[in-house]
């Protein structure tokens, strides 16, 4: 019974991983398609789609996935979605922005402002949070690439603003118009980007209780969750000692 229950648990997991790949490669085909409607499709005359195919390929989606959520905005097919944001607190008075893309706007909100009641937070209007964050550029690599010297030695050839580097990952910042020559820069030195893309950079960080902790990360999660959002960023800060106790 205890290798059958093992198997289930296996099974399951195994399962709740293919639907979240599943949902996230449905977030990056919407992004394609909208950034290809907004502008060329072509890559190397649209940067928003090319960072989109970048993010794209970072993930292992496959190629005719990407081609077809080209090809449905040249076709000029499938929904037209418009941009959202929205911006709340969430427990221990977190700074939140979402970024969604929509072809139902009420749904969308009821959606995340339900998010936000159940999970000890609260949605506020438009501009609420946001001039606590700077709109920056935002170039990730992973710590594979090299050590922080060497990435950073690589960003100021590159024309980068700042660089955060923990064990895990490069952050590379830059001013919204740089992102994209910096970035082809950097694939010179340090090869293909894992992410690039736009940002909300926090002015200040918020450290979170562990009694928030929680709550804040369940939150999080179920705004992940949704098919419509995109993005979700925040000013938290969770010490280690407490996401170590969270597991």
């Amino acid at each position: 019974m205890a290798g059958h229950s093992k198997f289930k648990n296996i099974m399951h997991r195994k399962g709740a991983q293919d639907k979240k790949r599943s949902a996230m490669f449905s977030k990056l085909s919407r992004e394609i398609t909208v950034a290809a409607k907004m502008g060329m499709p072509d890559p190397d005359m649209n940067p928003r789609l090319r960072a989109a195919i970048n993010a794209a390929k970072a993930q292992s989606m496959p190629k005719d996935n990407i081609q077809r959520a080209v090809d449905k905005a040249s076709k000029g097919d499938g929904e037209n979605y418009e941009e959202v944001r929205y911006e709340g607190y969430g427990p221990g008075g977190v700074a939140i922005i979402v970024e969604a893309l929509t072809d139902n706007r009420n749904r969308t909100a009821t959606n995340v402002r339900t998010a936000f009641a159940k999970n000890g937070g609260n949605l506020g209007a438009s501009g609420a949070v946001s001039h606590g964050f700077e709109r920056l550029g935002l170039i990730e690599y992973p710590a594979s690439v090299g050590d922080e010297e060497k990435v950073l030695e690589a960003a100021i050839e590159a024309g980068a603003d700042d660089v955060e580097s923990d064990e895990d990952t490069h952050q590379i910042w830059t001013a919204i118009d740089n992102l994209h020559p910096v970035s082809r820069e950097l694939e010179k030195a340090l090869g293909e980007a894992e992410a690039v893309k736009l940002a909300w950079k926090p002015n200040l960080k918020t450290t979170v209780s562990a009694d928030d902790a929680a709550t804040l990360l369940k939150l999080i999660d179920v705004l992940d969750d949704d098919d419509d959002v995109q993005t979700v960023w925040g000013n938290y800060e969770i010490p280690d000692d407490v996401m170590e106790k969270l597991g």
